[in-house]
């Protein structure tokens, strides 16, 4: 069974609020339709650091989402993660404001899993600087997981209701 690495801003747009803004409704209900109709298909993983963030802001919300992640196995974040990380800081193609990206990156590669799931096209899901980290990576000796959204892991089911 392949494993997914679940980033935060997943169990983000899960439980929030349905979003007046079209794009981020869509994105909301892709990751519902992942969460009901792919997510029994891997073995899924979070890290400690992707409960620290999820345990972060509204009371309400960060209840949620810790909610749904109950249960899934978490994996700690291991020195040699931290120091992947730094790597991946180090290279430029991540700020430093991004440290925490950086970590679920390096965990998630530590952890040797399939794919990185995040909504985060910003800095995670984002092909230049995903190419620039791998370089990275691979200088380390380890392999980046492949880093996608939601509906890029639906497989051949469709999302949407």
């Amino acid at each position: 069974m392949e494993t997914v690495y679940i980033e935060t801003t997943v169990v983000s747009y899960l439980v929030a609020n349905q979003s007046r803004d079209l794009i981020t409704a869509g994105q909301q209900q892709a990751t519902l339709d992942w969460w009901k109709r792919r997510r029994s298909s891997f073995y899924c993983v979070v890290s400690e650091e992707t409960l620290a963030e999820a345990a972060r802001g509204d009371t309400e919300q960060a209840a949620r989402r810790l909610a749904a992640l109950a249960g899934l196995p978490v994996l700690p974040i291991a020195v040699q993660a931290e120091r992947l990380a730094g790597d991946f800081l180090r290279t430029g193609a991540l700020p430093s404001s991004a440290r925490s990206d950086a970590i679920h990156l390096a965990v998630a590669s530590f952890a040797q899993a399939d794919y990185l799931l995040t909504w985060n096209c910003r800095h995670l899901a984002n092909a230049q600087i995903i190419r620039r980290l791998e370089r990275e990576a691979v200088l380390s000796g380890w392999n980046l997981p492949t880093v996608c959204t939601p509906p890029e892991l639906m497989g051949d089911l469709p999302y949407g209701t």
